[in-house]
This record gives C-alpha cells, sequence and structure tokens, in this order.
C-alpha cells in the first residue's frame, strides 16, 4: 500500500488555522499603520515615553502630495517645535498643565493649535476653496437674514465693528467664515469669525466667545482673498480658547 499526504491530513483544521494567522497578521498591520502620525510617543514634558507599545513605529512612506505641493514622509521626527508657554503641575504624567502667560494669545489649552501647512486648502481643480463672497459673483443669499452690514456685539455687549463680508466654501456652498471690519476703537483692518462662533439676529451679530478688548489679538490672514490651513487653526483656536479664558470668571465651576 501506498500512503498518501491528504489521507491523515486535516484540510478544515489547516483552513482555519491559516485564517487566524492571515487575521493576526492583518491586525499588526493595520495598527502599525495606524502609528505614522503621533509616534514614537512622548511624555508630557516631551521626552520619550518608556512604554512604546507592543508594535514597533512603521518605516517611513513618502505620499506625493496633489498639484505641485510636494512630497510628505510620515512617521518622522519633527514632534512639536514651537516653545509653549505651559508649566507642569505634578512630576507624574496626566496632571494637568498650567498656562504661564496669555494662553489665547500663546495657542496653548482649549486655545491649542495644529501647524498645520501655510497654505490654503484646494479643492479637486487645484483652486482654493474657501473665499470671499464677493471675489466670486455666482454666489448668493437665497434664505435667511443676510449678516453684511449687521454691527457685531462681543460677549461682554461691546460692539466692535460689522460684518463686510462672508467666506464661503465653493465646492461644499457653505459660510465657514463671516468677516468682521473692526472699528478703529477696537483695532484695525478685518478679521474672521468662524461660522458656527456666531450668531446672526435680526439686527446684530454676536460673538459670545471673546470680548471688545480681545478682537484686535484675534489672528490676521494675510491674504484678502485666501485663508491658509495654518491660519484658520490659528483663528478657530483663538475664538474657541475664548470660552474659558476669556474671563477668569469662566475659569471656575459653571451651575
Amino acid at each position: 500500500m501506498t500512503t498518501t499526504f491528504f489521507a491523515n491530513f486535516d484540510l478544515a483544521s489547516a483552513a482555519i488555522w491559516l485564517f487566524w494567522i492571515f487575521f493576526a497578521l492583518l491586525i499588526i498591520y493595520i495598527q502599525r499603520e495606524n502609528m505614522r502620525e503621533g509616534y514614537p510617543m512622548e511624555n508630557d514634558d516631551g521626552t520619550a515615553a518608556p512604554n512604546q507599545g507592543m508594535y514597533p513605529v512603521p518605516d517611513p512612506k513618502t505620499f506625493k502630495l496633489p498639484h505641485g505641493r510636494g512630497e510628505v514622509s510620515v512617521p518622522n521626527a519633527n514632534g512639536e517645535n514651537r516653545k509653549v508657554a505651559l508649566q507642569q503641575t505634578s512630576q507624574a504624567n496626566g496632571y494637568p498643565l498650567e498656562p504661564t502667560g496669555d494662553p489665547m494669545k500663546d495657542g496653548v489649552g482649549p486655545a491649542s493649535w495644529v501647524a498645520r501647512r501655510d497654505v490654503p486648502e484646494l479643492d479637486a481643480h487645484g483652486h482654493p476653496k474657501i473665499i470671499p463672497m464677493s471675489a466670486n459673483g455666482q454666489f448668493s443669499v437665497s434664505s435667511g437674514r443676510d449678516p453684511r452690514d449687521l454691527p457685531v456685539e462681543a460677549g461682554d455687549g461691546a460692539i466692535i465693528g460689522k460684518i463686510s463680508d462672508m467666506w464661503v466654501d465653493e465646492p461644499e456652498q457653505l459660510v465657514r467664515y463671516l468677516e468682521i471690519e473692526l472699528s478703529p476703537s477696537h483695532g484695525d483692518g478685518t478679521r474672521l469669525v468662524p461660522m458656527t462662533l456666531a450668531r446672526i439676529h435680526s439686527d446684530r451679530v454676536t460673538i459670545k466667545s471673546i470680548f471688545g478688548s480681545h478682537f484686535s489679538d484675534v489672528p490676521k490672514h494675510k491674504s484678502p482673498n485666501q485663508v491658509t490651513l495654518l491660519e484658520e487653526e490659528k483663528i478657530s483656536a483663538y475664538y474657541a480658547g475664548g470660552n474659558l479664558y476669556a474671563s477668569s470668571e469662566r475659569l471656575e465651576p459653571q451651575l
């Protein structure tokens, strides 16, 4: 008699074991791909964390960006390059950090921002996505209250200027920002405010997160016809941080 290999071999068992091995390798691959940004991990003070996890950081992968914007490789060791005005409240990790200056200007805590690229976001055709309505005659307000020329009221009741324009996300056909023309007593030039942090009423536009004295320090946008990703980060962070830092009373528990 001649023996055959498959006569005493369980094909069903082999199939299930191959599936489990494949599934385990898939989980490891996905976990490593998930570690392309934010790794290697760091402690609160910027030193390398002792527990980096059971999976190694993947090898750098280079991505070619569209519209001639070069390449980016991740993971990298760039980390946080700017000096943040924070101090530890405890030597142990996980404890809160206290601002050492003006947190809204320094961009820390709720007012923190990410160092995104200082270029405008583009649509599929390579054009800036967010533009002022005055630069595109195809847009108009079809419903609701047109806020242009309405006075702007800050969180302390001060009238700091008026709405001079609306900035729209052209592909999405959505208003992203309102442009404020500041009165001379509250600064110079114009500032943008995220549409989600403004409330349009019949006779005014209210912005509750910051007070009148803060508007002169709202980060400016360099170009009158476009806003960069970094500028969007800083502008949104400044207004959002005011919900906690605009007044010392907001730092206390609210009932």
